[in-house]
């Protein structure tokens, strides 16, 4: 187990940070962006997580509030992958898989294979939750986009991509589940209506 008995050091109050490895770098460098962002993106699913366990969602909302605790455990694995470099990796230290690309796979699946088929593109919103997992899934997105170009001038693991890819495939399907779970419409892009 961790443990954080400091929380503030003023090691970084001059701009700077340490990578898991110890190397000194900028609190701007594109690696910290992307674990960042990775950070970002945990908070806003602990949103939608919150959103699930309140007394008034529905029992089966507990289901999708499990799969973001198991979702928010992998990506403070993938954000530590990133705040570490290949080199520097511990033998122990969790990365992320291609098993981890699977099982959202076979969920994006299982979820998708209960939904209405689309017939539009949908527009953020549908209720809170699906909100939550909507703004999730651009974050996600915005992840994936700094972990590009940061792989385009460091290395990072060989799964973080693929993993974010389908993450975010993942929420876009969570946040229509949502939806149907509280009873919410779907709203749809109207491109007649402008």
């Amino acid at each position: 187990m961790v443990r954080l008995n400091r929380i503030y050091t003023k090691a970084g109050d001059g701009g700077q940070t340490r990578l898991v490895g110890g190397q000194k770098v900028a609190k701007n460098a594109p690696r910290i962006e992307a674990y960042g962002t990775i950070d970002e993106l945990m908070s806003c699913l602990g949103l939608a997580r919150t959103a699930l366990a309140a007394p008034e969602a529905p029992p089966a909302a507990a289901a999708l509030e499990l799969v973001l605790r198991r979702i928010q455990n992998e990506l403070f694995n993938l954000g530590s992958d990133l705040a570490t470099l290949i080199e520097d990796r511990h033998p122990k230290q969790p990365v992320t898989e291609a098993r981890h690309v699977a099982a959202l796979e076979r969920e994006i699946d299982a979820w998708n294979a209960d939904l209405p088929e689309l017939r539009s593109f949908i527009l953020p919103g549908g209720g809170w939750v699906a909100s939550y997992l909507h703004l999730a899934r651009t974050i996600c997105r915005r992840a994936e986009r700094l972990v590009v170009g940061l792989a385009a001038i460091e290395s990072v693991g060989d799964q973080v991509i693929p993993y974010l890819n389908r993450l975010s495939d993942a929420l876009f399907v969570m946040s229509r589940h949502a939806s149907r779970l509280y009873g919410e419409s779907e709203p749809l892009w109207e491109p007649e209506s402008t």
